[in-house]
C-alpha cells in the first residue's frame, strides 16, 4: 500500500530545462542585437565554456555529489553558509559567470569583457523571470494532496532550490516535507538521502514511490534504497541499464499506477 510519494523537482514538476533555454535565448538576443552574431551559436559557445570552466574548479566533485549543474552556477548565488564548498562557490561564481560569457563571445569573434559581464548579470535576471511549471503539475498534486503524504526530494544547493520554490510559491504548500541534497550532505543516487526522507515521514520503503525524470539519480537512487520508481520520460529518451518499476510520459499517468498498488 503506497502512503507517500516522493517527487523530484527539476524537469519533473518544474520545467527547468525550458526556463534555462528561454533565459539563454533572451540573453543571447542582446548580443545578436549589439554585434549581429548568431544567438544560437553564442548559446552553444557559452554552454561549452561554462561546462569546461565548471569542471576545472576544486569544488566540482562536490557539485556532482550534491547535484548542481554548470548552468545553475550561471544564475545561483550559493549563499549557503553551512559548507566550505558552498562558501567557495559563492566566492567563485561571479567570475565564473563573467568568464563563461566572455569566452563565449570570444569564440564568436568578439573580445569585450564589459559586455561579457553585462550578459553574465543579465542571465540570472532572465532565468528568474521564467519559472516554467508543467501544465499537469498542479492538477496532479491537487488530486494527490490529502490522499498521500507528499515529499519533495531534490538535488541541489539549498539557496538555489529555495529560490526556484520562491519564484513558484504555489508549489510549496503541497509538500509535507522538502529535502534538499545540499542540506543533507549527499545527493541522489546515494541511497542514504532516500533513507533520510523515509525517516522524516516514518514510513517503510514499501510504502513509498519515487517519481523523477532522471534515471541516473532519481531512479537509480530509489532502486538502491528498495523504493518503487516511476520514471517520467516526456521526451522519449532511451533507457540505459537502470530499470524503473514503471515508465510514464505524463504525470497524470500516475493515477492508474497508484490504483493498481
Amino acid at each position: 500500500m503506497v502512503k507517500a510519494i516522493f517527487f523530484d523537482l527539476d524537469d519533473t514538476l518544474l520545467w527547468d530545462q525550458k526556463s534555462v533555454k528561454e533565459a539563454f535565448t533572451a540573453t543571447c538576443k542582446a548580443a545578436e542585437d549589439r554585434y549581429g552574431m548568431d544567438a544560437h551559436q553564442l548559446e552553444e559557445a557559452v554552454r561549452d565554456a561554462a561546462r569546461n570552466l565548471y569542471g576545472s574548479y576544486e569544488f566540482y566533485p562536490f557539485t556532482q555529489m550534491i547535484g548542481i549543474n554548470p548552468f545553475e552556477g550561471l544564475w545561483g548565488n550559493f549563499l549557503d553558509e553551512n559548507h566550505d564548498h558552498f562558501i567557495k562557490m559563492k566566492e567563485t561564481v561571479p567570475a565564473y559567470r563573467k568568464d563563461a560569457w566572455t569566452k563565449g563571445l570570444k569564440k564568436m569573434g568578439v573580445d569585450d569583457d564589459d559586455f561579457g559581464y553585462e550578459l553574465a548579470e543579465r542571465f540570472p535576471q532572465e532565468r528568474r523571470k521564467v519559472p516554467f511549471v508543467y501544465e499537469e503539475t498542479f492538477k496532479t498534486l491537487d488530486a494527490l494532496k490529502g490522499n498521500y503524504q507528499l515529499l519533495l526530494l531534490t538535488n541541489g544547493s539549498p539557496d538555489l532550490q529555495k529560490t526556484k520554490l520562491a519564484i513558484t510559491p504555489e508549489l510549496v504548500p503541497y509538500f509535507d516535507q522538502i529535502v534538499i541534497s545540499g542540506d543533507f550532505g549527499r545527493g541522489k543516487p546515494d541511497p542514504s538521502i532516500f533513507e533520510h526522507a523515509l525517516s522524516l515521514i516514518s514510513l517503510k520503503k514499501e510504502e513509498v514511490i519515487m517519481v523523477g525524470d532522471n534515471l541516473m539519480t532519481d531512479i537509480l537512487g530509489a532502486n538502491r534504497a528498495g523504493i518503487k520508481t516511476v520514471w517520467i520520460n516526456r521526451h522519449n529518451k532511451e533507457r540505459n541499464e537502470v530499470i524503473p518499476t514503471y515508465e510514464i510520459t505524463h504525470l497524470e499517468e500516475l493515477f492508474p499506477i497508484l490504483e493498481k498498488l
